[in-house]
């Protein structure tokens, strides 16, 4: 399975904590030195909304200007300007060996739970 997010983020070292504690064995791919692509962004966008992976209540969407806030008005918009912004992206995002996809903390904690 494969954890996407940022090192850094206190959302992505708990998941990552979480995992460990599960004993699930996953590969972290970090936003920052690998970004997710427009196909990749739509694939998640094709099991989560588009809207669910987009951030909107983080210091980068607050650090953008109405113009390209202006821009997620839809999918491809959302999903063009997270492939320029990776912070954009809710973290983390994670791909199940079973192929589902989880966006965010509580969704990873509850599949570990479930």
């Amino acid at each position: 399975m494969k954890l996407y997010g940022i090192p850094n983020c206190d959302s992505v070292k708990k998941a990552r904590a979480a995992l460990l504690a599960a004993g699930v064995d996953h590969q972290f791919i970090d936003f920052k030195k690998q970004a997710p692509t427009v196909p990749q962004l739509k694939a998640w966008a094709g099991q989560a909304e588009w809207q669910q992976l987009l951030n909107r209540a983080g210091t980068t969407w607050r650090k953008l200007d109405t113009a390209q806030q202006a821009l997620a008005v839809d999918e491809a918009g959302a999903l063009a300007l997270m492939a320029t912004q990776s912070s954009l992206i809710k973290r983390p995002v994670v791909e199940w060996a079973d192929g589902s996809l989880t966006v965010g903390l509580p969704a990873l904690q509850k599949k570990l739970e479930g």
